[in-house]
């Protein structure tokens, strides 16, 4: 091993407060990985401030690193069986040991997205004895999101993909209000000042046949900093997977590649098959995809992913390509980290952008919206720049 080699590692363990004493000695620096991992180490390692989290952390990069997405760097960055150590010393060290080991605080907690992707990168090491305290904490996300979503997607998809024909078989999810609206303008009443429709129209849900169905593919990067946009999208894909209108298939990955369609029954199931952490081969992933493209005109493939590519990005590229030629519906989501933040490789979100590949990073709020547009074939390409206006 060379000299240049032996001091790069001794610095990583030393922490940056050796670095003048080793910078006296030879003119070397960090490599970039290197660099990354002096980062990841000293936001728990920090011979100052243990705690690295809530400190100015080592490296030369920002400092605080969102801890979700720290998590995957680490899980990144090092083999397994460092993996195991550090992330051990994290839960002692940065006060994550007595929210996993102490289910009555997870209890008297608020629902939080942020802290639910972190409970959910370190589920592994959650005592028996907790499990069922974060697994209620988790279950409290998801029935508020689906509060928040459910109805508007049910009724986005419904409008979209039952458009045409009507039934009149009463269904609060099937109903047409735009029709419902207009034909009852008349029955405004001044003194309860709202309308009080004397006709009911319901879009007919049986109208879609399974040859023309339309297929929902979410493809999900699990990668580290993928946390809140996963818990996002798994229960949009339950909402989506319960509709008899469309057919579903969820589809996880970093390095591998999982198939929760299985899972879609229980959203809180569905989150714990989820592996976050890791590396990303967003290539391999749609690859694999493609075998549920049955008749792309009637496809809708969304990529939920950072786009931080670690496999091959020129054919992904290539195939991402193919897949909008042959007629699929392609978008790009972009992830959603740090309270909503986008978060994401710009070069290849613009080298998509560049192929005709809605690609932007997409509020849930907004998401019935997009799939309404989407289903009815509507041009896709302003919608991220519309609603910032």
């Amino acid at each position: 091993m060379e000299i240049e080699e032996q001091i790069r590692r001794w610095r990583l363990i030393l922490g940056k407060e050796s670095e003048k004493r080793f910078s006296d000695m030879t003119n070397y620096s960090l490599t970039q990985e290197q660099d990354l991992m002096d980062q990841a180490l000293a936001s728990i390692y920090n011979r100052t401030e243990l705690g690295g989290f809530g400190s100015q952390g080592a490296g030369r990069g920002p400092s605080n690193p969102q801890i979700s997405r720290w998590l995957g760097d680490v899980r990144t960055l090092f083999d397994k069986e460092l993996v195991t150590v550090i992330q051990n010393d994290a839960v002692t060290r940065c006060g994550l040991k007595q929210l996993l080991f102490e289910p009555e605080l997870l209890e008297n907690m608020e629902p939080d997205v942020s802290l639910a992707s972190t409970i959910l990168m370190l589920k592994d090491q959650i005592p028996k004895r907790s499990k069922e305290s974060v697994r209620e904490f988790i279950k409290k996300i998801v029935e508020e999101i689906n509060k928040l979503l459910e109805q508007d997607i049910r009724r986005a998809v419904t409008a979209a993909v039952n458009k045409k024909k009507h039934s009149p078989i009463p269904s609060a999810s099937a109903m047409d209000y735009k029709m419902t609206i207009s034909r009852n303008l008349k029955h405004y009443n001044p003194d309860l000042k709202t309308i009080v429709p004397e006709h009911f129209y319901f879009f007919d849900r049986t109208s879609t046949t399974a040859a023309n169905k339309w297929t929902i593919i979410l493809d999900i990067d699990q990668s580290g900093s993928m946390g809140e946009s996963v818990i996002y999208s798994s229960i949009i894909s339950c909402i989506l997977a319960s509709m008899a209108s469309v057919k579903t298939r969820i589809v996880a990955f970093d390095t591998n590649i999982v198939d929760l369609t299985e899972k879609s029954d229980d959203p809180v199931d569905l989150l714990f098959g989820f592996q976050l952490g890791g590396g990303t081969d967003i290539n391999k992933s749609v690859a694999y995809c493609e075998q549920f493209i049955e008749n792309p005109s009637k496809t809708l493939f969304f990529l939920i992913s950072d786009l931080e590519e670690g496999g091959n990005r020129a054919a992904l590229l290539r195939r991402m390509e193919e897949m909008k030629a042959s007629g699929v519906t392609v978008v790009s989501l972009l992830a959603l980290a740090d309270g909503g933040k986008p978060y994401y490789d710009t070069q290849m979100a613009q080298k998509l952008a560049g192929l005709g590949i809605p690609c932007f990073a997409c509020s849930p709020q907004l998401l019935p919206e997009l799939l309404e547009k989407a289903l009815k074939g509507q041009d896709l390409s302003d919608f991220d720049k519309n609603k910032k206006k």
